[in-house]
């Protein structure tokens, strides 16, 4: 799918808060896309594929970096939250993407929360989700994945990441044993596994975000034979103590890297905004806000993470980035990759090529050889 059919058949539905029903839309292309992925050593399929690659894609080598030991061909990557059941593992590359993060998947097969659950606020380039880790379980995933055929984990045209997450019916204390029996069924398909602690959609799910119980968490979950490279994904709410505090344990336990940010709790501004949908506004209704209001509170946590945790730790930065430029702001902050959902939706796949153009004119602009070279220099976005 290239550009011009986003633009001219979807863009139109997604520029208003009315349109086409969000989670309905986001299904029915990534049955699209599963089908094309399942497919995609067929002639036609193959074809349509190519032709979107060459639209799509930059090869550049100096957008090119390995990250705790796995090679990126460039820094920008999808998202979890958007192909939960990995139905597209074999086609992100066609769309450009350097990496793509795949999830958020539970050890428990879960339906997730009751619908209308995906909000769009189109006028602000946001969007209110209260999915509830809606997935097939990580069985399902497992053989959602050999399906498809993957070149082995190392030799694949980009990275896959496997977002983890807490089952909704197993209790707190036994959290662990949950996201351990997840890993012991994906670790060998996964380039990078996440820790998911930080949805706001799972009841009492951010708990494990406190210093302890992550620790304990991590701690299991790195002793397992085979575990590839672990991060954690941090939301954006949690007050500058605690992401110190993050920032410590990451370095203590090895963790390969954060990401920040999670969806917000927080408004951000918009607390009397009402959503057409039930009638409501955004102060009385349930879910995490994405898109271009985190933006600067995303950056601003990224930002502290990389205070605390000084320069050797990988961040990946996620969270209103829809733009070269906020892309730009988020390498320059700290991050070495840069990830895209709520912008990827609004803008099309014409966005991951905007972006990696963007960043090349920066590095000529600031003289920088390559994309790592950019990473934390704290260097201004130049126009022109």
């Amino acid at each position: 799918m290239s550009s011009d059919p986003w633009q001219r058949w979807l863009g139109p539905l997604l520029s208003a808060d009315d349109g086409a029903d969000a989670e309905w839309m986001s299904q029915f292309t990534l049955s699209a896309l599963g089908q094309a992925s399942r497919w995609r050593a067929l002639p036609p399929v193959r074809a349509t594929l190519d032709a979107t690659a060459k639209a799509l894609q930059r090869h550049d080598p100096r957008l090119a970096q390995t990250v705790f030991g796995c090679r990126f061909a460039n820094p920008v990557g999808l998202a979890a939250g958007f192909d939960k059941n990995a139905v597209a593992a074999g086609i992100w590359q066609a769309f450009g993407f350097g990496f793509a993060e795949l999830g958020t998947i539970t050890a428990q097969a879960q339906p997730g929360n009751p619908k209308p659950r995906l909000f769009r606020l189109a006028k602000e380039q946001a969007a209110l989700n209260r999915m509830g880790f809606n997935n097939k379980g990580a069985a399902a995933v497992q053989r959602i994945l050999q399906a498809q055929g993957l070149p082995p984990v190392g030799e694949r045209p980009l990275v896959l990441g496997l977002n983890l997450g807490k089952s909704k019916v197993t209790p707190l204390e036994h959290a662990a044993d949950d996201y351990a029996s997840s890993l012991e069924a994906l670790a060998p398909l996964a380039d990078y596994v996440v820790i998911n602690v930080s949805s706001p959609n799972t009841p009492g799910l951010r708990e494990l975000q406190d210093e302890t119980l992550l620790r304990q968490l991590v701690e299991r979950l790195r002793g397992q034979s085979g575990c590839p490279p672990l991060l954690v994904k941090i939301a954006p709410d949690l007050a500058d103590e605690a992401i110190d505090a993050l920032a410590r344990l990451a370095y203590a336990e090895g963790l390969a890297g954060v990401i920040a940010t999670n969806t917000s709790l927080d408004r951000l501004g918009l607390e009397q905004r009402r959503l057409l949908q039930t009638g409501r506004t955004l102060a009385e209704e349930a879910g995490g806000l994405s898109g271009v209001p985190l933006r600067a509170r995303a950056l601003e946590v990224l930002r502290r993470l990389r205070v605390s945790a000084g320069p050797q730790l990988p961040l990946i930065g996620v969270g209103g980035i829809d733009s070269p430029q906020a892309a730009w702001d988020r390498i320059a902050a700290g991050a070495s990759l840069v990830q895209l959902y709520t912008g990827w939706i609004y803008r099309g796949p014409e966005l991951v090529p905007c972006i990696l153009d963007g960043l090349l004119q920066q590095l000529e602009h600031h003289g920088l050889p390559t994309i790592a070279a950019a990473v934390g220099c704290g260097l201004p976005w130049q126009e022109g």
